[in-house]
């Protein structure tokens, strides 16, 4: 029993940051569905998933490369890239359409890919990396779609952004009303594939080599390759699946929008975003703590917080700044950890 009461006690206090940031989450949320008008309905819930999508994807994109130690600023040029590609591609014949996605979602896993051997052959820093090769997305981006628009198959579009019971009707699966289905019918699918796809991909990947070495890297390089893990492999790896996941930011936007737009400003937006969800969620941006679970719970506080500005009266023009002095008290609490150890060592204990 000591031995199992320490080993919880352990894993709370590794893990603290992220159970406070969903608690926090918990709170936050509750007391947002209390004011709210229409509070605790499915059109609220699926609205509210809708608009979350596209960020935590992009903070779990972010999160492989901090807990390597360094930044992505690619993300949100990725994510901008990828939904223009889906927006000549996703439409058509069912065939067409899945072709067309699998086409997103490897464009975008490719550029990781290119920004990982970058980083490891070129010996350079992933800031600066990622710095040019977002600006080359952006510019590919524009290429492809210079004014907004494109087209999205409207099947597609009413089902992957409405509750299970559209899901169901839009493609007939069985009777949408069944009994045994009401239970369930009012879950958003935009919550739904955020879900599956996070513990789909990320899981396996953090119990894999691969996935131990990255934590072991940005806790450690130098002890990470005395021990003799792959190194070069994890960090190309991070920076793939990074890219894999601002992917299915880009591929979810473009379904959600039914189009796609090389907007500049929203890349930017994104990306910086990404890391403030990364730093609310109890990733440490010094490397080797936290989680792209985490790292999506971290996005939800972020995009709730914005929400609260619907339902309270607050001059627009002050929006920013009070969605700057949230964001700037929750890391500076997060960073009080920091300040406060003696031992580095301490951080990883």
């Amino acid at each position: 029993m000591n031995k199992i009461r320490n080993a919880l006690a352990n894993s709370f206090r590794q893990s603290r940051a992220f159970y406070g940031a969903l608690a926090l989450l918990l709170v936050i949320y509750l007391v947002y569905n209390i004011l709210h008008p229409h509070g605790f309905s499915s059109a609220v819930l699926v609205q509210n998933a809708n608009e979350t999508v596209a960020i935590a994807f992009l903070a779990m994109a972010q999160t492989v490369p901090v807990l390597l130690g360094g930044l992505d600023l690619s993300v949100g040029a990725v994510m901008t890239l990828t939904s223009c590609i889906a927006s000549e591609l996703v439409h058509g014949s069912p065939a067409a359409i899945l072709f067309g996605m699998f086409v997103t979602l490897l464009s975008g896993t490719a550029f990781g890919l290119m920004n990982g051997i970058i980083v490891v052959y070129g010996r350079l820093q992933p800031i600066i990396v990622t710095l040019a090769t977002g600006a080359i997305a952006i510019g590919i981006a524009l290429f492809i779609r210079p004014k907004p628009g494109g087209e999205i198959d409207a099947d597609l579009n009413w089902a992957s952004t409405n509750s299970l019971r559209d899901l169901v009707d839009t493609y007939h699966l069985f009777d949408p009303d069944a009994a045994w289905f009401a239970p369930v019918s009012w879950i958003p699918v935009p919550l739904i594939t955020l879900l599956v796809v996070a513990f789909a991909v990320w899981i396996p990947f953090r119990k894999s080599v691969t996935g131990r070495t990255v934590y072991a890297i940005g806790s450690a390089e130098g002890a990470a390759y005395m021990s003799g893990l792959p190194i070069n492999r994890a960090k190309i790896a991070a920076f793939a699946l990074a890219g894999f996941f601002a992917a299915c930011g880009g591929l979810y936007l473009a379904i959600q929008t039914s189009s796609g737009n090389a907007d500049v400003m929203q890349a930017g937006a994104y990306t910086l975003n990404s890391i403030a969800a990364v730093v609310l969620g109890g990733t440490s941006l010094l490397g080797g703590i936290g989680g792209a679970i985490a790292s999506l719970v971290g996005a939800c506080i972020l995009r709730v917080i914005s929400f609260y500005f619907r339902i309270v009266s607050i001059d627009p023009l002050l929006q920013p700044l009070i969605e700057g002095i949230v964001l700037l008290a929750a890391v500076s609490l997060g960073a009080l950890r920091t300040l406060r150890v003696k031992n580095n060592l301490d951080l990883f204990r």
